[in-house]
């Protein structure tokens, strides 16, 4: 059972916050505790670096992340990696590699996922919540 109010952001709602929008923020200033995964810390940085303009890029990102607390994959949450890509793979339902390590980190500290990836539904027992961009 997640921890009320523990949030852990996916990249595409980092993402979305970095570029101004406003459902993002609404929500996050009432978070009470926003995590990080490194997976996304990560993702980050490549997207910045393979972009058109990756200093720019790289300097919206980097003060984001800084104070954030940010959960790293340990050996527990390696356990928990292992045993959730086997259940995905006995279902024939296959994440992206990145994504399954996102999963396992919300999963081992028992936190809600915030994304706008449909396919994290797949994951049993995974809180989630889908933060939508306003219309």
């Amino acid at each position: 059972m997640p921890a009320p109010g523990r949030v852990l952001l996916d990249t595409n709602i980092v993402i979305a916050l970095l570029q101004g929008d406003d459902a993002v923020l609404s929500h996050l200033e009432q978070a009470p505790e926003v995590l990080l995964p490194a997976i996304v810390v990560g993702e980050l940085f490549f997207g910045a670096a393979k972009s058109g303009r990756p200093a720019e890029n790289i300097r919206k990102v980097e003060p984001f992340v800084i104070g954030r607390s940010v959960v790293p994959c340990d050996l527990s949450v390696a356990r928990e990696y292992g045993l959730l890509k086997r259940r995905l793979q006995e279902k024939g339902r296959p994440l992206p590699e990145n994504d399954i390590w996102i999963a396992a980190i919300a999963l081992r500290h028992q936190v809600t996922l915030i994304t706008r990836d449909a396919h994290f539904r797949e994951v049993d027992g995974l809180a989630l919540e889908e933060w939508a961009a306003k219309p």
